[in-house]
């Protein structure tokens, strides 16, 4: 047998890694190995469907070598906007009295920006210090508020480049209060602008973090917790998230 009759009697035998292997061998295995037919073998193991495409859209070899890895998570562009541009509008209530009311440039909000107190719990303590990316404020002065009292929380945020405005969290009330970790949850869906007409269900957390009190029944907030772990994980990815709000 020829050398080339002994490469198409092997090339069949081997897997699309490995054939593809062979095509950097010489010119004469690339000639050999590039020929569609063996890539159509490969293709009819893995998506037997195309196939049966008489006039495919794309060479077998194309198909196969596109598709047959998993794509790894590509790394995302620069966002648009940095959190120098932004400025948060955050308050609170206790029933109808303001227990909180700031505007927050959006630098202070950043990871690690501020440290929180040394005597807080220990649960509380690994939350801060985990690797999710939390925006995190201090309260000044701290305030107290009782168990019973209904707290609610809205968060507005500006562009500075634009001049426009946009809602995170509209009114929500801390109605899970976890005591192990000393955090009262909410919660609000953001809305985002028609331009990501299929952007929904995501979720803007705010915690309020707080600390033993002389009276079981009140907690001491210290400060405060923002974040939106279920979509953004990185100052990047946050910013990103923002940008596609509905700014009016």
């Amino acid at each position: 047998m020829s050398s080339d009759e002994i490469l198409k009697a092997v090339f069949p035998l081997l897997d699309g890694t490995d054939l593809a292997a062979c095509m950097a061998v010489s010119k004469q295995w690339q000639q050999i190995a590039q020929d569609d037919y063996f890539w159509k073998s490969l293709c009819a193991k893995r998506w037997p469907s195309t196939c049966k495409n008489p006039s495919p859209p794309v060479t077998y070899h194309k198909l196969f070598k596109t598709f047959y890895k998993r794509e790894t998570r590509k790394t995302l562009l620069p966002p648009r906007i940095s959190l120098n541009d932004l400025k948060f509008y955050i308050d609170v209530w206790g029933d109808d009295d303001l227990l909180f009311s700031q505007v927050v440039q959006g630098p202070a909000l950043r990871k690690g920006s501020w440290t929180p107190p040394s005597d807080i719990c220990t649960v509380l303590k690994h939350h801060l210090e985990s690797p999710d990316y939390k925006m995190t404020l201090p309260v000044e002065p701290r305030f107290a508020v009782p168990y019973t009292q209904t707290v609610s929380v809205s968060v507005l945020v500006a562009r500075k480049d634009t001049n426009k405005m946009a809602c995170i969290i509209n009114k929500s009330i801390f109605d899970y209060i976890d005591r192990s970790a000393y955090r009262a949850l909410a919660f609000d869906y953001l809305v985002f602008s028609p331009a990501y007409p299929f952007v929904s269900g995501i979720r803007g957390w705010i915690s309020l973090l707080f600390m033993q009190h002389g009276d079981e029944g009140i907690f001491d907030v210290f400060g405060i917790e923002m974040d939106f772990c279920d979509a953004a994980n990185s100052e990047e990815e946050v910013l990103w998230l923002l940008d596609m709000l509905e700014w009016k």
